[in-house]
C-alpha cells in the first residue's frame, strides 16, 4: 500500500477547479469481467485457450484493438500479422458489444459523487482510450452518460491518451479552460496525459493502474475510493 504521505495533494488543497475529466475502465466503472468474457470468447472462437481475468486487468487502458493485440501475443501472433489481429478485433467488437454492462460494475460511491459534483455545478467530461462503440452505450447501459459535457473516445481524434489532445479536446468542449481542469484516472497513461495537459491528476488506487506507476510518476494526489474527491476539490473562481 501507498504510505498516508503519498496521499497528501502535492498542490494546494482542496484545489479549485471548473472542470474535472474521469478516465472510464479502472475509474468509474471495474469492466473487466465483461472484457473477459468477450476475450475468451475470441479466443475460443480461434481455438486458443482462455485467459485470466487478472491477465485482462494487466491489458486494459490503450484500448479494444491493442487488448485484442495482446491476447493474440499470449499465443505466438505477433502485432505484424495485421490480417488475423483485424479478424480478432471485429470478433471480439461482436462479442463485447452484446454484453457491455453484465458483470461491470460502478465503483462504490461513483453515482453520489457524479450527482455532487454536478450539483455544486462542476463541468465534468469522460475521456477514455476506448472504442466510442462501446462507450456511449456503456455509459448509457451503467446511467453514468447524463453526468458528462463531454465525453471523448479513443477514436474521436488521432491520438490518445497519453498525448494530451484528447484532455484538451474535453476541456474545449466544456468551454472550461484546460488549466482549471483536472483529471481523475489510474493509468501511467493517465497521469503522462494529464502532466502534457498541464492537468493536475487524481490517481485512483483502487483502480487498474500498477503501484510502480504511481510511485515513479507522482500524481498529485492518490485516492483509495472516488468518495474522496469531494474533499480535495472546489469550485474556482
Amino acid at each position: 500500500m501507498i504510505t498516508a504521505d503519498r496521499r497528501v495533494l502535492h498542490r494546494q488543497c482542496p484545489l479549485r477547479i471548473n472542470g474535472l475529466l474521469f478516465d472510464l475502465d479502472g475509474t468509474l466503472i471495474d469492466t473487466v469481467p465483461d472484457l473477459t468474457r468477450a476475450t475468451n470468447q475470441m479466443l475460443r472462437g480461434l481455438g486458443r485457450p482462455s485467459v485470466a481475468a487478472d491477465q485482462v486487468r494487466v491489458w486494459v487502458g490503450d484500448g479494444a484493438r491493442l487488448l485484442v493485440m495482446r491476447a493474440l501475443a499470449e499465443d505466438g501472433i505477433t502485432h505484424s500479422e495485421a490480417d488475423e489481429v483485424d479478424a480478432a478485433y471485429q470478433m471480439f467488437g461482436n462479442f463485447y458489444a452484446r454484453s457491455l454492462c453484465v458483470d461491470s460494475v460502478l465503483y462504490p460511491g461513483v453515482t453520489e459523487v457524479l450527482s455532487h459534483l454536478r450539483d455544486i455545478g462542476l463541468a465534468m467530461a469522460c475521456v477514455t482510450n476506448k472504442p466510442r462503440a462501446f462507450t456511449t452505450p456503456l455509459l448509457e447501459q451503467s446511467g453514468l452518460i447524463h453526468f458528462f459535457g463531454a465525453v471523448v473516445c479513443g477514436d474521436d481524434l488521432p491520438v490518445r491518451k497519453p498525448a494530451p489532445e484528447p484532455l484538451l479536446d474535453a476541456a474545449c468542449r466544456l468551454e472550461v479552460d484546460a488549466t482549471h481542469c483536472a483529471l481523475v484516472g489510474d493509468s501511467a497513461n493517465d497521469i503522462l496525459a494529464a502532466r502534457a495537459a498541464g492537468m493536475p491528476m487524481f490517481w485512483a488506487e483502487y483502480g487498474y493502474g500498477e503501484l510502480h506507476h504511481s510511485e515513479q510518476l507522482a500524481p498529485d494526489a492518490v485516492i483509495d475510493s472516488i468518495s474522496q474527491l469531494t474533499g480535495l476539490i472546489v469550485i474556482g473562481s
